[in-house]
């Protein structure tokens, strides 16, 4: 049967709190709307829902029964709406390996001051979440991506212990590690550029691979080794003295970090992280 919702919900407020003009103050109608609405149903029911007096109204058994299972309704509406609600409070945010270990999770703890009421939910891996409610931080090739999705450009440097610059001209070749990405189809991190950039010649180094930038980074600073990579990857290493950036100019490379068709992803949360993580980023 098909009865209004306006209509319910005047009657479950009239016979929770006992009062037409009750009902009315809590729906923010007139009580000749509250009424109107009732005897309506009443009609479309074929029954009286309330005993009506002078000063008070009470339910009557049919009344009742409709109160409970409109009460009983109502509830779980509002709990699935506030569900929903706290559900927009939480950020999933699917990005790489490298970048949740070393650049949001490290920085988390000074967005929930700023925002204490949202709860991030960090995923990590090297393939692209396609569900569309996650914030996507992506690693790409910025020529790929629309100008308004690239979050930051990433620059490349030699990194090492604060020895390493001195060691350049040493007879033995200098062991760096640097990046294969496993994804072929990403731009190569740019270490031929960062030679020819920088008049240094690959028979300097001795060259060895991971396929991300994390494991790289790890490996160098346990074996007092050099690292060529990301400048944003390492920013924190160097602040806090366990890695060095070369003297050498960074070189710019063809990859980025964006968040794909990030104009759509539009909730009031999600609006915040993105502002403050490119806010972040800008300052790295």
């Amino acid at each position: 049967m098909q009865v209004s919702l306006p209509a319910l919900k005047a009657f479950e407020s009239a016979a929770r709190l006992g009062s037409f003009k009750a009902a009315a103050a809590e729906l923010a109608i007139t009580p000749t709307a509250v009424s109107h609405h009732i005897s309506n149903l009443e009609q479309r029911l074929n029954v009286s829902l309330f005993r009506r007096a002078t000063r008070k109204v009470s339910l009557t058994v049919p009344g009742k029964e409709l109160a409970v299972a409109t009460s009983q309704g109502f509830q779980k509406i509002d709990a699935a709406l506030e569900n929903i609600s706290q559900k927009d409070k939480q950020i999933n945010v699917a990005t790489t390996s490298s970048f949740a270990a070393l650049v949001l999770l490290p920085a988390l703890q000074g967005y929930y001051e700023q925002y204490p009421h949202s709860k991030v939910n960090i995923t990590s891996g090297e393939e692209i979440s396609s569900d569309p409610f996650s914030l996507p931080v992506r690693l790409g090739a910025v020529a790929e991506q629309a100008d308004s999705d690239v979050l930051l450009r990433e620059r490349f440097n030699l990194f090492g212990n604060a020895r390493f610059t001195t060691q350049l001209d040493q007879a033995a070749p200098i062991t760096v590690y640097t990046t294969r990405w496993k994804n072929s189809a990403l731009p190569e991190v740019p270490w031929k550029a960062w030679l020819n950039q920088n008049d240094l010649s690959h028979a300097q180094f001795e060259i060895r691979y991971f396929d991300q930038e994390l494991f790289g980074i790890q490996q160098a600073l346990l074996e007092n080794a050099c690292v060529f990579c990301s400048i944003t990857l390492t920013r924190d290493y160097v602040k806090a003295g366990l890695l060095t950036e070369s003297g050498y100019p960074p070189v710019d490379s063809a990859l980025c970090y964006y968040i794909d068709n990030k104009d759509s992803l539009i909730t009031r949360h999600n609006v915040m992280f993105i502002e403050w993580l490119a806010e972040r980023l800008k300052r790295h």
